[in-house]
């Protein structure tokens, strides 16, 4: 089973978190997880914000 961590490493290494990536997340993060998913998902918000990371789901709307 994937783990929020390896999804947001995935992100990490690219730069980028697909559409596809994000709902996993989002089925991911409906389940239980650990202090690492967390911690990880946090790491990715705050890449996000930052502009380290790119959102497809951003780029298809406009949004940057």
């Amino acid at each position: 089973m994937i783990r929020i961590r390896d999804v947001v490493q995935q992100a990490l290494v690219t730069g980028y978190l697909s559409v596809e990536a994000e709902n996993q997340l989002r089925k991911l993060l409906s389940t239980q997880y650990d202090w690492e998913d967390f911690s990880a998902f946090v790491v990715l918000q705050e890449a996000a914000m930052n502009g380290r990371v790119k959102q497809e789901s951003r780029e298809r709307c406009g949004i940057k």
